[in-house]
């Protein structure tokens, strides 16, 4: 498929207002680029490895709008054909009626044609297998060298829900994992994306994994991911909600149930999740954590010590650390 792509030059103040708008003419979808922090909720809702730091915030968006060119070339806005000039004339119009009463900034408006790019697909060439130690982690669309035939083979792809296991944070939960996994393990993943710590944990020899996410996105990758690795899914239950916040979310994820809670999350998103984490616990429980930069290990440890837990070990990686901790009896 080829795609037009309308970019239009604002403020950020503006985003939500002219996506509004622009909506009703039939572009959606908008691609936003801005250099505004993410909020706490949108940190929380992250499903990344890592998160670096931004560029400062300069006030300009620049909002991205695509619409698909038939195969005889032409454009299709809410059911009706159109001219890429009578789009631009539309969006146009549009911009100087909401420059009459807010700011806009430049509102241009540049167009561009892509090539023929397979937008699901074409991000598979930057993601290629690599080695956990005696771990392979391979995607789907490569191939198992002869000199592997004596790792252990995890099969992953990414897709919208992210988490492969190239992060330092992802490796130093997967180690911790291994040292404290036996065959009786009832394991809990907190924001378990594509679920790659659930999964290994089952092939670790865990009896049975539960992931909570935000995002439903979550819901296919993990599935997919299962049966990239043959993981019987009557031993791997996924739940999407909230559990920090969510009370329901929390009775259906059970209390007192969990040998292991692993948390690969933000220490922004650990600290407020570590006191309700507790009540999953078992007397005994191990709790491992990581996603946490090196500045904010003593903000995760004392929110450890503060819920009651016993704090077990502290490991490093890089510029990340993996706070352990373990439940009293």
């Amino acid at each position: 498929m080829k795609w037009v792509k309308f970019r239009i030059k604002t403020v950020t103040d503006a985003e939500d207002i002219i996506i509004s708008s622009l909506y009703d003419l039939g572009l959606e979808g908008a691609q936003i680029e801005d250099k505004v922090p993410l909020t706490a909720l949108e940190k929380e809702q992250m499903f990344v490895d890592i998160l670096p730091d931004g560029p400062e915030d300069d006030g300009v968006a620049y909002l991205n709008f695509f619409v698909e060119e038939k195969e005889n070339g032409t454009l299709e806005l809410l059911g009706e054909p159109v001219t890429q000039e009578e789009i631009l004339a539309r969006v146009g119009e549009e911009l100087e009626s909401l420059r009459m009463f807010c700011e806009i900034g430049e509102g241009t408006i540049t167009v561009d044609e892509t090539e023929d790019i397979d937008w699901i697909n074409n991000w598979k060439q930057y993601f290629h297998q690599f080695y956990i130690d005696d771990i392979l982690v391979i995607p789907s669309w490569e191939d198992i060298k002869p000199q592997d035939s004596d790792k252990i083979v995890l099969h992953i792809d990414p897709g919208t829900a992210f988490g492969t296991g190239m992060h330092d944070t992802t490796q130093l939960c997967i180690r911790q994992l291994r040292k404290y996994i036996t065959p009786q393990t009832e394991l809990l993943d907190v924001g378990t994306g594509s679920g790659i710590l659930a999964i290994l944990s089952l092939m670790f020899g865990a009896k049975h994994a539960v992931g909570t996410d935000l995002d439903i996105c979550a819901v296919e990758a993990v599935a997919q991911n299962c049966d990239a690795n043959g993981i019987d899914k009557s031993k791997f239950d996924l739940l999407i909600g909230n559990i920090i916040s969510d009370k329901a979310v929390q009775d259906q994820v059970g209390y007192e149930k969990y040998d292991i809670v692993v948390a690969n999350i933000l220490a922004d998103v650990l600290v407020p999740l570590t006191p309700v984490i507790v009540n999953q616990l078992k007397p005994g429980g191990i709790y491992i954590t990581s996603g946490i930069i090196d500045d904010k290990e003593e903000t995760v440890t004392e929110a450890v010590k503060a819920a009651g837990l016993e704090l077990v070990g502290v490991t490093y990686q890089g510029e990340w650390v993996s706070v352990q901790a373990r439940k009293p009896m």
